[in-house]
Order: C-alpha cells, then structure tokens, then sequence
C-alpha cells in the first residue's frame, strides 16, 4: 500500500462521507430480499451490495460469520467479495472479531492482514480480551502491510460491561486500558492512526477519554439497533470528528433494489454527515 489505513480512512471519510455499511447476509434478510438461504443466496446478496455501493461508501464491513457458515463455499464468495469490493476502491472492514496468542495470532494475521492471502482485507475487528498485548502480531502485520485493526472497547450487548468496564487496581476500567494501549499505538501518527476501537453507538455517554486516541472509532449500531445520529456527539464527544458510524440493517433492508439501496445509503451518510459537522 501506498498509504497506511489510517490516511486511506480519513481520505475516504472526507470524500465519500462518514458512513461504514455491513454485508450481514443472515436468514431473515435473505428470505426479505427474495434469496434462498445457500451458496446462491449469499453470492446473490454480495454481489449486490458490491454493485449498489461498493463506489460510495467509505467503508463495507462483511460480517465474516455469515460467510462462514456455509463452509468452504461460503469461504469462497467471502474471498470474491473482497476482491471485488476492494477492486471497486471500497476500504474493507473484515468483521472476524478475531484474537489469540502467539502463533496463533500471528496465523490469524497472516490471513487476513497479509496481501499474499485472498482474505486479506484493510482491516479487521479484533478482540483484546487476552490482554492487548496478545494483539501485538497483528498490529505489527497491520502496519507492515498498511493495514488497520479495529479492536472491541464499550460493545453495545449487555453482557459486556461485566468485563469492559470492570475496573482495574490502577482505576481505569478495562475498556479505558484498551483505549490507552491504542492511543499509545497511534500516537504521532496524521492524520489518523491505523488502529481504533469499537464503541457502541447505543452505549450513551461512556465516561471514557477517547481525546488522546487519534485513531477511528468504529460505531456499530445506528439506524434499526436504536442508534441515531443526533446522538454522536453525545456518545463520543470531542473524539466525534474520527468516528465512523456503521448503518447496517436499515441500509440492507432497503434491498435488494440496487437504487433503494444507494438511497438508503446516502440518507444515512447525510445524517451523519450533518451531526458531525454540526458538533465536530
């Protein structure tokens, strides 16, 4: 890459919008887009995103899952989703939420993080629950390879504040641990650095410092999950400049008509758009 991810992201964000759109290709929306919950179904959904807006959204986010509970076929059409979405000039966020140790992290960054592999995408969800030094390989491939790793700090479900926001014998609680670690990552880096955090956008104000980040802040959970975009600032603060709202379900409900889906696209980018101006 000529860029690192954290360039490439701020360039698209600036040019095409603030908005990250899923590829979440489960049952229920298969069957509402008239698809048969198979091979076919899925290639079917993919290629259709792909085509509606692969060339207008600043970031796709296929949900790995999806893909891979159809095995080695469902493999297969993740492969050429990427492949083609990236051909487009889409950034890919590989939703895998992946995370090891040792050579087994390193594995998992040789698959996705590594241009030589089909499933290399610009950057993956990442867990950090085995302390995040054990995302260390995959940081390292990232940035190698001009790549990204978005790592999980406040989710939005509610069994994960029993570990996030545990807090520690220093005071900070997990969640702020997290977000220290990366801002030391990405520290003196524009002019945004290549690893960030997922926060959710339903989560309400945090109670975190994510001033000192300097990274992206993936925001999953606006549109039909009761997120709203009038509520950015309030969530994320002065942090709201570098978020990168993700508007799934809302956007794919609008399927499988490839002009509703631009549409639907660009209303939630708007809305974002206007929230981050307004507040940035």
């Amino acid at each position: 890459m000529t860029e690192p991810f954290g360039a490439r992201l701020r360039a698209a964000m600036d040019a095409l919008g603030p908005l990250c759109v899923g590829i979440d290709p489960h049952p229920t929306l298969l069957a509402s887009w008239g698809l048969s919950d198979d091979v076919k179904g899925l290639e079917a959904f993919s290629q259709t995103v792909v085509e509606a807006l692969a060339d207008r959204v600043a970031v796709i986010k296929p949900q790995s899952a999806f893909y891979e509970r159809f095995g080695s076929q469902g493999i297969a059409v993740l492969e050429s989703t990427i492949r083609q979405l990236r051909s487009a000039g889409a950034l890919v966020l590989l939703d895998v939420k992946r995370g090891d140790i040792g050579s087994t992290a390193a594995a998992y960054a040789d698959a996705y993080l590594d241009p030589a592999s089909p499933l290399c995408a610009d950057a993956i969800t990442v867990s950090p629950y085995l302390g995040f030094g054990s995302l260390r390989p995959i940081v390292e491939k990232a940035q190698q390879n001009g790549l990204g790793a978005v790592v999980l700090a406040l989710t939005s479900n509610p069994e994960g504040a029993a570990v996030q926001r545990a807090v520690a014998a220093d005071g900070r609680t997990v969640a702020q641990t997290v977000i220290d670690e990366i801002s030391q990552v990405n520290a003196g880096v524009t002019p945004l650095g290549d690893v960030g955090v997922v926060i959710g956008a339903t989560v309400g104000p945090t109670g975190h410092n994510l001033i000192n980040l300097n990274g992206p802040i993936l925001a999953p959970g606006l549109g039909a999950q009761g997120g709203r975009a009038d509520d950015l600032r309030l969530v994320f603060g002065d942090a709201v400049r570098n978020v990168l709202p993700s508007w799934s379900r809302e956007v794919l409900g609008a399927g499988p008509d490839v002009a509703a889906l631009r549409s639907a696209a660009e209303r939630a980018r708007d809305a974002c758009a206007s929230a981050i101006a307004v507040t940035a």
